[in-house]
């Protein structure tokens, strides 16, 4: 193709993503040498904790021709996914908090067939080498959405938009075509705003742009798979997947947009449960409630972990106190260790049991 089809074709691209759901699109090239020495340092750090994934094909991640052979040029796509006109925290401490994300159908599900789609319709057009990712792969998917022009990072480590806020999934297409890359790349409009700074409850924000995951509320209820440190327990408060808070405080997200996409509408009433209603759930179901839901990145144990810490920072009732305890029995009878020892734990803040034993909180 020369220059002038290939210019025709990106316009017509443009048109295809809005009517698969996009909001926008960018294209960029695969240069992400600016980025990379930051990157290296927060994995010296081990700031990724358990994530081990984090540490490995640096190459890849770092230099994106290296995941994809041939790949000159990154298509950054982006799709709103918020579901309420204003978002707020539910302060209610017998609520049960879980990431607007994942509140509907999983993403990963939706977001790719999209991308694959719009990969598709190129190809009808022209043949070429493509490959979609949707947070599924060793990909730098922030620091290429802000090189496609798509916002900048921002001191959350999220995507900004100016016009959009940062309530939003980035996927990319990975391609062969030489398109026409953006070199207008937003500025940084955070300014001297450190709100979602002070506003992290277990301060894991620990500067502009450095996020500690060990210390990240997210993490510690979705990507960790074991005990979660006493010491971030009570300022956990009702969160049970994920954390909105450094978001819900940016003033940048008074621009957000309501996603028109019925996948990402709140599936089995999960926007407004309590710790009770979900405390009821057997693993059976558990299974059948999060099926094809980002919530099934956690396993039961985990799920019960996290709704014994919440519930340890709720007020204490007959029926919650009752909840924890059958959850408990059952805990107890498949030997899970960890969920006895979160499960204990909560009984104990709610006065109920004598606290976990020293080796509980050793393990913890």
């Amino acid at each position: 193709m020369n220059s002038k089809e290939i210019t025709s074709l990106q316009r017509q691209i443009t048109g295809w993503a809005t009517e698969l759901g996009f909001q926008q699109i960018g294209f960029t090239d695969t240069d992400l040498s600016a980025y990379t020495p930051d990157y290296r340092q927060w994995l010296v750090k081990r700031f990724y904790g358990d994530m081990n994934y984090m540490a490995r094909n640096v190459e890849k991640r770092t230099n994106p021709s290296e995941l994809l052979h041939g790949t000159v040029c990154i298509i950054s796509a982006r799709m709103n996914y918020l579901t309420e006109d204003s978002p707020r925290l539910n302060a209610d401490p017998n609520a049960a908090n879980i990431s607007r994300y994942a509140l509907g159908r999983d993403y990963h599900k939706t977001v790719r067939k999209r991308l694959n789609q719009l990969a598709q319709r190129i190809e009808r057009q022209v043949d070429h080498q493509f490959r979609a990712f949707v947070d599924s792969a060793p990909v730098l998917e922030k620091p290429l959405a802000a090189k496609a022009g798509l916002g900048w990072v921002g001191k959350h480590t999220l995507v900004l938009n100016e016009e959009a806020g940062s309530f939003f999934f980035l996927g990319e297409i990975f391609t062969n075509i030489p398109f026409e890359t953006n070199h207008d790349v937003a500025e940084d409009r955070c300014g001297a705003c450190q709100a979602c700074i002070n506003v992290c409850p277990t301060k894991a924000i620990i500067g502009a742009r450095q996020l500690d995951a060990r210390r990240c509320i997210s993490y510690l209820t979705i990507e960790h798979k074991g005990s979660i440190p006493i010491e971030f327990r009570k300022a956990i408060g009702n969160r049970i997947f994920g954390c909105d808070d450094c978001q819900l405080i940016c003033p940048w997200n008074r621009f957000a947009r309501k996603s028109i996409e019925t996948d990402f509408t709140p599936r089995h009433g999960l926007d407004r449960a309590t710790l009770i209603d979900l405390l009821t759930w057997d693993e059976a179901t558990f299974l059948k409630r999060t099926e094809g839901m980002a919530l099934r990145r956690i396993n039961f144990s985990q799920w019960v972990r996290n709704l014994a810490v919440a519930a340890g920072n709720a007020e204490q009732s007959p029926a919650l106190m009752e909840a924890l305890q059958g959850q408990r029995s059952k805990a107890e009878e498949r030997g899970d260790e960890m969920c006895s020892e979160h499960l204990t734990w909560a009984l104990s803040q709610l006065g109920s049991v004598e606290p976990a034993s020293e080796s509980a909180r050793d393990r913890a």
